[in-house]
């Protein structure tokens, strides 16, 4: 998941005010978003709450990128953007879920931290090395042209695992009461819909075209592979409640992404090289 990350790239410069807003919409607005949801459909469970939280708290994947390759805008932006909410939310999560949670759930800090260093920076400096590593060996071209586009399939085999596991630990209260995860559809809608129309506007009335698909992809997008694997790791026996709508939100998250790509020409106009 990391090898193909382009850190180097969050250096380039050129578009200081479509990151910034970004980031304030993913650290400033969703997390406080999706904690009063939470707290409106779950305040009688509060390690479902959690769940919601943490995935708001980790901002964009690798599929950002994609998808803003996809309906063909900002890629230089988006990378931007993921490297720096990658970084960003793995070190403010821990203190955001202990402020806003913290009264009612036991919140684990040294589990948590190390945790996401096990999840999230050694795999960084490992992908940065394994990257430099193949591409001294075979060469850019290659690299790009055969290697590349391999990582994500097994990035994605290795999420679906996680989800198969976490869906399995709760598999006993799935049968017993499969309105569960009906009832887990309808707030994650919310949260989704109020996320993808926040970003719309903001995009539609102060960026261009390519920024601001951009911006609603790099605040749309969670990172629900690491928020998963957290829940997974840092709660012990309590993980697993805590990652079943975490689980679910890949069923919106994904579904969502592809529908938005279809209408990103009607709402923001086609790309100059189209008109």
């Amino acid at each position: 998941m990391m090898i193909n990350l382009q850190v180097k790239e969050v250096f380039s410069g050129g578009d200081y005010r479509v990151q910034i807003v970004t980031q304030l919409i993913n650290f400033a607005v969703i997390p406080f978003f999706d904690y009063f949801v939470g707290q409106w459909f779950f305040h009688d469970q509060p390690l479902i709450a959690l769940g919601l939280l943490l995935s708001a708290l980790l901002p964009t994947s690798g599929m950002t990128i994609s998808w803003t390759g996809f309906a063909k805008g900002n890629v230089s932006a988006a990378i931007k953007m993921t490297v720096v909410g990658l970084i960003a939310g793995s070190i403010i999560t821990p203190f955001y879920a202990q402020w806003l949670m913290g009264t009612v759930v036991e919140i684990p800090l040294a589990s948590v931290f190390q945790q996401i260093l096990v999840i999230v920076f050694l795999p960084l400096v490992l992908g940065i090395v394994t990257q430099r590593i193949l591409i001294t060996t075979v060469g850019q071209n290659k690299y790009n042209k055969n290697l590349k586009q391999k990582f994500p399939a097994f990035s994605t085999l290795g999420v679906l695992g996680v989800v198969f596991v976490a869906m399995a630990l709760r598999a006993k209260g799935i049968v017993a009461n499969p309105w569960m995860l009906v009832s887990l559809l309808l707030p994650l809608a919310i949260v989704y819909s109020g996320n993808f129309l926040l970003s719309t506007i903001v995009g539609k009335l102060f960026f261009n075209r390519d920024d601001a698909i951009a911006l609603v992809y790099g605040t749309v997008m969670r990172n629900l592979s690491i928020a998963l694997a957290i829940a997974m790791t840092a709660f012990g026996k309590e993980g697993s409640e805590i990652a079943l709508i975490i689980s679910m939100a890949y069923i919106i998250q994904v579904q969502a992404a592809a529908w938005y790509v279809k209408f990103t020409d009607r709402i923001f106009g086609k790309p100059i090289e189209a008109v």
